[in-house]
């Protein structure tokens, strides 16, 4: 149940990625996202919006957060620019291809979520672009729900953790300034049958820096719904 946008699978300029299996557009392999557990981002969800609110769920991925926040009786549309990643997202779930930034369904949701820290985009005007479509998306009296980095995030490196109930190991390798602000991360996540990396751009954004951001697309921080202030709750403005 899916339709597609204006899209293209080229690969972004300072992504990349090694492994078996299908690599996105921005350096993911499917493979290790189908791994990856969803933490407790649907707790913190759904604590955060209304019950049987209806979401559009911005960079879905392989459905890691879509498939229980559906089973938490919410109505997801799940958008992706990689159709190998949206292969993966059952198909009792709406599902819709293309670039983010670009993204105009011309409806407007209760919540419009945007995790995996996509918010720190390298390229600043795919992040305005991304906030514009979470601002474009939003329903006047909804709210949406934003993933930030940790403060540390690209400082306490190189580290690795244990990926929650798997045998496999998530590694951030290095972060490297390649000017204006921003740095590549070099991430690697090993598994006994394979290892698999990815490349890609980061912008660290301070708590001003961020704020600036939403503002400067029509949006404002309401609350900081984690103690690592990690992830945001943001209300329209105007």
């Amino acid at each position: 149940m899916g339709n597609d946008t204006h899209h293209s699978d080229e690969r972004r300029e300072g992504y990349t990625g090694t492994g078996a299996g299908a690599i996105t557009p921005d350096g993911c392999a499917v493979e290790v996202w189908t791994r990856l557990p969803a933490g407790d981002a649907p707790e913190v969800i759904e604590a955060a919006v209304p019950p049987g609110a209806r979401i559009l769920e911005l960079g879905c991925g392989v459905g890691r957060m879509t498939h229980p926040l559906v089973d938490r009786g919410f109505t997801v549309t799940a958008v992706d620019e990689s159709a190998e990643m949206l292969a993966r997202v059952r198909e009792d779930v709406r599902t819709v291809r293309g670039p983010i930034e670009r993204l105009d369904l011309g409806e407007r949701f209760d919540v419009v979520l945007l995790a995996s820290f996509l918010v720190h985009a390298g390229d600043p005007a795919v992040r305005q672009g991304l906030l514009e479509t979470c601002r474009r998306h939003v329903a006047e009296d909804g709210c949406v729900l934003l993933q930030r980095e940790g403060e540390d995030w690209h400082l306490n490196v190189p580290r690795e953790s244990r990926i929650a109930g798997t045998d496999g190991l998530a590694r951030i390798l290095s972060t490297t300034p390649v000017g204006s602000g921003v740095n590549s991360v070099r991430a690697e996540y090993v598994f006994p049958d394979g290892t698999w990396t990815q490349t890609f751009l980061s912008r660290p954004l301070t708590t001003a820096a961020f704020e600036q951001a939403l503002d400067e697309a029509g949006l404002r921080v309401e609350s900081y719904l984690t103690e690592d202030r990690t992830w945001v709750r943001a209300r329209p403005t105007g």
